[in-house]
């Protein structure tokens, strides 16, 4: 068996593996990511293609080598059609926006890896994870194109995706490592590629459209005014063949997809949930949607990855350098995610709760009620605020549905709770267990309030 020795080994080529071993490498650490796919293949991922804040990425890869990849760059607001209602909404979107052609920004990021110093394994299939008798993660095993191979390592940063094989294999007895996780805390996506015989009206939009189910939505984003990125989410209890169906229903019914050509088809699984409550154990980081680092309620999770690696690549750093990778020293790769996005994830993840508990059609009457300005701000920033003269136009629009929008502002209202908490995030894993112990009952009062079933 082939042993290879690395101070950092990184499982998965995503936005969150390569940006990660990108930031190593540039600090002259020895990095090697081990990908399953082939060279070819590696980069093809079910996404929805919208890239929120494009403008603002970390620079240990170059924008400049991602931007051959962004196919539409004029896009800047929502549309959000919902058939219950007979209504659009258009809602702006802060920050920048572009569509990008997710499997040549897959080659991209994986290049400017490359370009950084960073090792790329193809065909490599990890097995298990390797730990000492104490608990620390030392290394993976794996096949490298059929034939056995160990990567021996300081720090193994787990980027493999949702629903990670590393987590299960490995044993976080002990750690504070996040357990809690559960399929129905996870969304499969399906899309396909549709080119169009004629340009869409709505290449400047990305177009959501509710489904007869709380729990799925159909999204079309323009890559170019004649290509569109058309598919799907929805809760993993969810049926996926009648939401595919659905899927597959609105193409045919929909004016401007007549006489449109598939080129592509993919599905895969993502988190719409808060982010990890710890992604760290001695030796060893998750990243990315490995550790819930998604916009639970956009399903959004390019941007939050490559920060969170950034965040990640740095404490591995300086772990490898003090000779230290104890979960206390890898701590502060929490702290930051959760100052940076963590806790505004985790409030909007109340949303999802309270849609579990919401009967369809008077959840799509609240969302048609809501000044769009507003409905951007609950969508992105987990938390919004209204003048008396806005409350009021938005109680005459949606009369009938007093009893939901009542609901929805104590949610609201506990929502903004749970952020406040999570700006007291603790910086140390000594004081984790009365954090979550204050946070759990925050979310008692919410699953009381909204009528939800407990979703941790």
């Amino acid at each position: 068996m082939s042993i290879d020795e690395y101070d950092v080994v990184v499982a998965g080529a995503g936005t969150a593996g390569c940006y990660a071993a990108a930031t190593i490498a540039n600090e002259g650490l020895d990095v090697v990511i081990v990908e399953r796919k082939d060279a070819e293949e590696a980069g093809h991922i079910a996404c929805g293609d919208a890239l929120k804040g494009a403008d603002a990425f970390p620079e240990a890869i170059p924008k400049s080598r991602l931007e051959p990849a962004f196919t539409n760059t004029g896009v800047d607001h929502g549309r959000f059609e919902i058939p219950q209602e007979d209504t659009v909404l258009e809602i702006p979107v802060p920050g920048e926006l572009a569509v990008i052609d997710r499997w040549e920004y897959g080659r991209r990021i994986i290049a400017g890896a490359e370009d950084a110093g960073v090792e790329i394994h193809y065909d490599t299939v990890i097995n298990d994870v390797i730990q000492t008798d104490d608990g620390r993660v030392t290394g993976l095993r794996a096949k490298r194109k059929g034939e056995p191979r160990t990567y021996e390592a300081d720090v193994v940063i787990d980027a493999a995706g949702s629903l990670s094989l590393l987590q299960d294999k490995a044993d976080f007895e002990g750690t504070t490592f996040d357990t809690n996780v559960r399929y129905s805390q996870f969304c499969s996506a399906y899309r396909e590629i549709v080119e169009v015989p004629e340009p869409v009206e709505w290449d400047d939009a990305l177009v959501f459209k509710a489904t007869d189910r709380a729990a799925g939505y159909l999204w079309y984003f323009p890559r170019t005014s004649t290509v569109i990125n058309a598919g799907l989410g929805f809760q993993m209890n969810e049926e996926p063949m009648q939401l595919v169906e659905a899927l597959k229903r609105d193409l045919r019914n929909r004016e401007e997809f007549r006489g449109a050509t598939v080129t592509d088809k993919l599905g895969a699984a993502l988190p719409t949930r808060r982010p990890y409550d710890s992604a760290v154990a001695p030796g060893y980081m998750a990243v990315g949607d490995a550790a819930g680092h998604v916009n639970p309620t956009t399903g959004g999770g390019i941007a939050g990855a490559a920060y969170a690696a950034k965040y990640a690549g740095e404490q591995a750093v300086k772990a490898v350098s003090d000779g230290d990778v104890t979960e206390e020293n890898l701590w502060r790769y929490n702290a930051r995610v959760m100052d940076h996005f963590g806790g505004r994830y985790a409030g909007l993840d109340v949303y999802n709760v309270l849609s579990t508990a919401v009967d369809v059609d008077d959840l799509m009457g609240l969302l048609a009620a809501l000044p769009g300005e507003k409905l951007a701000e609950a969508l992105y920033e987990g938390s919004t605020s209204m003048s008396f003269g806005l409350k009021l136009k938005a109680a005459v629009k949606s009369f009938g549905y007093w009893g939901t929008i009542r609901n929805f502002y104590q949610t609201k209202s506990l929502a903004d709770e749970l952020l406040a908490h999570y700006e007291s995030y603790p910086t140390s894993p000594a004081a984790m267990a009365n954090w979550t112990g204050e946070r759990d009952a925050i979310m008692d009062r919410i699953y009381e309030t909204t009528g939800a079933d407990p979703k941790y």
